[in-house]
């Protein structure tokens, strides 16, 4: 039989390990979801951007000067975008984390206290 200080431990590397699980498959989900929104704008890159050849090669600069750069642009703008939401989305999550992780500490540090009077 384990004592108390063993089963606690026991119990504190179970919790460590779910949270570990719980990331890694946050971190799978959300390269997932990049990887797709990067296959779907190379689509849309690949609709909206007209043929035709730059009159400077290798001067990616110079094809915005073209007439028909608006695919480039709006291509540009809306990856743009998405990094602006998928960067919020992840602050809000690590302060959400952040907040739990602070309110389960004060949550332990009450109930020692609790132990010790």
């Amino acid at each position: 039989m384990y004592n108390t200080a063993r089963r606690v431990a026991l119990v504190k590397q179970r919790v460590r390990e779910n949270t570990r699980r719980r990331q890694r498959c946050g971190i799978y989900g959300l390269s997932a979801a990049c990887m797709l929104l990067f296959a779907v704008l190379m689509q849309a890159a690949d609709a909206l951007i007209a043929p035709g050849q730059a009159a400077a090669w290798g001067s990616f600069g110079t094809m915005l000067l073209r007439e028909d750069a608006g695919g480039y642009v709006l291509v540009a703008v809306v990856s743009f975008a998405a990094a602006v939401v998928i960067t919020a989305l992840c602050f809000r999550l690590r302060i959400r984390e952040k907040q739990k992780k602070g309110a389960a500490n004060k949550h332990a540090r009450h109930e020692k206290e609790e132990k010790s009077q």
